[in-house]
């Protein structure tokens, strides 16, 4: 149980306040309301229309946090209690978005609604009412990389200057409006403007979050069991959901992508810091990812492969990958990043924050509560239409 004498970066007692999460039933925040739970004394009026995710914080009504967590089941879209909620609040933290690159060309108006729109009256209400908030974007707001555009052969591919992603520097570059990927990017930069200008003009108390690649239990679904059939999550649930069915992983254009991956559990320390020392992180963009642990997702791929036999027990396949066309994939007007390899200066500067664990430990953990989750539901999925 939380200790009521935390203190901050700066040696100050932190005082308990009241936090609106919205989004709080997902993945980012299932996580950051158990550690709001276990380690501080802070209250969360966690908004969202599902709360299978935070249900064990929920029920029985004997844990010593019930009073702490209250769940409210609203849709932020039209519904006049979430200014309400806000107004009860210290701080609000957005979580709410449309995050599956799937959808980004299959459904471009949900997406730009969801990530633009649907995040316009949160902002209002707190700039309108004194209330500081954090908002989560996307490292996809950097889009390409500058590197991306240098000639093959060019020496300057070494240089970092050209691809590590700066908040402070970095231009956002996107690709042609035909395709349809970049409006997931393009409404959360829009978004992150706003508030930039909120803040300018209004002098609204604001931190801009950009995760790169966040992955732990809990994270996405897996297709047909807790998520629709037809479904595309995002990289690492979609290679589970091959492995949990013994499938191939498919590499959309060969894998040569390159990603960074963080661990949650690590992420959400660096949230923390952002709540309980809000001096130092008002008026910033922070990236929050982990630079060491880069990849290319065919490389992902392998070490999953590898991780996988491991904790489940059983072979891999003779062929464990196969290469898929990004137009067979996810569709017309996809488009993609090269690299995204967060620049940490910033967020070490004020917060004194580094990540800590490696994607082996993290692929292990994630793998292994995939694996303890859904593997016998996956069986009985599959055996249905036989038994039928």
């Amino acid at each position: 149980m939380a200790s009521a004498a935390r203190l901050d970066l700066d040696g100050n007692a932190i005082k308990p306040m009241t936090i609106c999460m919205i989004g709080a039933g997902g993945f980012i925040g299932s996580h950051l309301c158990e550690k709001l739970m276990a380690e501080t004394m802070h209250k969360v009026l966690a908004v969202d229309v599902y709360s299978d995710k935070i249900k064990h914080l929920l029920e029985p009504a004997t844990h010593p946090w019930s009073d702490r967590i209250q769940f409210h089941r609203i849709n932020i879209k039209h519904d006049s209690r979430l200014e309400g909620l806000i107004k009860m609040a210290d701080l609000t933290i957005n979580l709410a978005a449309i995050c599956t690159p799937a959808d980004y060309n299959t459904r471009p108006l949900d997406t730009i609604y969801s990530n633009f729109i649907d995040a316009l009256p949160v902002v209002k209400y707190c700039s309108e009412n004194n209330k500081r908030l954090i908002h989560f974007s996307t490292c996809e707001v950097y889009g390409k990389t500058i590197g991306s555009f240098l000639p093959k052969d060019s020496p300057l591919w070494q240089d970092p200057t050209y691809y590590v992603l700066k908040e402070d520097a970095s231009p956002c570059i996107f690709g042609p409006i035909e395709k349809q990927r970049w409006s997931y990017a393009c409404a959360k930069q829009l978004i992150e403007r706003l508030i930039y200008a909120e803040g300018a003009e209004n002098d609204l108390e604001f931190t801009i979050v950009r995760p790169f690649n966040w992955i732990g239990p809990r994270m996405d679904f897996i297709p047909g069991i807790d998520g629709p059939s037809e479904g595309v999550p995002r990289v690492l649930a979609c290679f589970s959901n091959n492995l949990l069915r013994h499938e191939p992983l498919k590499l959309v254009d060969g894998g040569q992508s390159q990603r960074t991956f963080v661990y949650i559990k690590d992420a959400i320390e660096a949230v923390l810091l952002m709540i309980d020392n809000p001096a130092r992180a008002n008026g910033h963009i922070f990236n929050v990812g982990n630079p060491n642990n880069e990849v290319t997702v065919r490389q992902l791929a392998e070490m999953m492969t590898e991780v996988y036999a491991k904790v489940s027990g059983e072979p891999s396949l003779e062929v464990p990958t196969v290469d898929v066309s990004s137009k067979e994939f996810y569709g017309e007007g996809y488009d993609d990043s090269d690299k995204r390899i967060p620049d940490m200066t910033i967020i070490n500067k004020q917060l004194g924050w580094n990540p800590k664990t490696s994607l082996w430990d993290l692929l292990e953990s994630t793998l292994t509560y995939q694996h303890r989750t859904y593997a016998e539901a996956i069986k009985q999925a599959i055996a249905k239409p036989v038994a039928s």
